[in-house]
């Protein structure tokens, strides 16, 4: 799986729209769509919010590990 379809999985884990994780990020659901979609990269402040926002770690969001728990 791809790190965009993980931050989906997660926003649907967590019972969120697109829209209201956009405007908990700050920024438009378009905006925040094209991350979703895979069509723009996550820069690095907002990887770190979704880490903070979702309690878990970047690694486990870049798929650099699997378990959800890994937090520092």
């Amino acid at each position: 799986m791809a790190y965009y379809k993980r931050i989906r999985q997660l926003r649907e884990d967590h019972d969120l729209t697109q829209r209201e994780l956009a405007a908990r990020l700050g920024m438009p659901q378009p905006q925040y769509c094209r991350y979703e979609q895979g069509y723009r990269d996550v820069p690095t402040d907002v990887l770190i919010a979704l880490a903070d926002l979702y309690h878990t770690s970047t690694d486990y969001i870049l798929e650099r590990t699997d378990n959800p728990a890994s937090v520092l």
